[in-house]
């Protein structure tokens, strides 16, 4: 599977009882591990224009399609898709490659699983850096609850605990339709929807603004999503308390270095006091959507590479 930045051809490697399908370069640059966490419904192909700044710069770049996309294993089980077992499969890889720890890199929900294996497993994440998604509160009710409470029935992320298997056939039936009208960027702001936004999108026959990326990428995510339905990747959602009672087992301050990039042009609000949680933090902005690797990558790598220089 390649383009114009040569994304690396896949390996499948046996994990924590799961095969990941992996796509690595820069081996020869051993003993610089940084590993690129993809969100939904994205793909690891999502980094490509991460691929060769970051090679070039010395690091093993080490990029997994997560449990539940691609041709990684999809559990049928909606438990063997918490945080334990996230993070999980992150920890099994460093061993894997046999590294002590490693260079994270997350985007939206790949940023809750980076923020989440630095509070889990903190002595294998020696640097991280997260995209658009901040590091997100433990607060006194779990989180579908609290979504619930303020949010609604349907909200999407209460919509898929609370219907399972709704949204998932929508989805599944229209899945080139939502990922065309989802993958946009300088769409007009709509008011709050009414309905659950993924079906709504996934039903809308005309997409608004324009394309973040060109056809020929995003067949790949068309093809990873035909073949493993959204199931396994919306069984990430459906582990939101659970994680929530198994994150109540650790410090909540996360002392890595860390970098936060926010999107000016993104529904996730930056946590005004993120420095109580992550104090060695640096946090930088970017304006535009929330496809952030897609929409600004020269931007992005320039901040990213600065960061790591320092």
């Amino acid at each position: 599977m390649t383009n114009s930045n040569t994304f690396p051809t896949p390996t499948l490697i046996s994990v924590n009882g799961v095969e990941l399908e992996v796509f690595e370069a820069g081996q020869q640059n051993g003993g610089h591990p940084i590993v690129l966490c993809h969100g939904w419904p994205e793909h690891a192909y999502s980094w490509r224009h991460q691929v060769t700044p970051l090679l070039e710069a010395g690091y093993h770049v080490i990029i997994p399609n997560q449990r539940g996309y691609g041709a990684s294993s999809c559990p049928k089980e909606v438990t063997k898709y918490d945080i334990e077992h996230l993070t999980g499969d992150l920890v099994a890889l460093l061993d894997h490659y046999q590294y002590k720890d490693a260079i994270f890199v997350g985007h939206d929900w790949g940023a809750s699983v980076v923020w989440s294996m630095a509070l889990l497993h903190p002595e294998r994440v020696s640097k991280m850096i997260n995209l658009c998604l901040p590091y997100q509160i433990r607060g006194e009710k779990p989180w579908i609850d609290f979504m619930e409470e303020f949010l609604g029935d349907d909200y999407y992320f209460v919509h898929f605990n609370k219907q399972p298997g709704v949204a998932d056939a929508i989805l599944d039936e229209n899945t080139a339709q939502f990922l065309q009208n989802l993958y946009r960027k300088n769409a007009p702001a709509q008011g709050p929807g009414e309905g659950m936004e993924m079906i709504n999108l996934a039903k809308a026959t005309q997409p608004l603004g324009e394309p973040v990326m060109n056809d020929e990428d995003l067949s790949v995510y068309i093809s990873g999503f035909k073949k493993t339905g959204f199931t396994p990747s919306i069984n990430w959602y459906r582990n939101l308390n659970r994680n929530w009672d198994l994150l109540g087992k650790v410090s909540p301050i996360l002392q890595q270095p860390t970098l936060m990039v926010y999107v000016k042009k993104d529904i996730i609000p930056p946590l005004p006091n993120i420095k109580d949680f992550v104090p060695n933090i640096d946090v930088k902005s970017l304006d535009t959507g929330h496809w952030i690797q897609e929409e600004r990558p020269k931007e992005l790598n320039q901040l990213i590479l600065e960061w790591l220089k320092k």
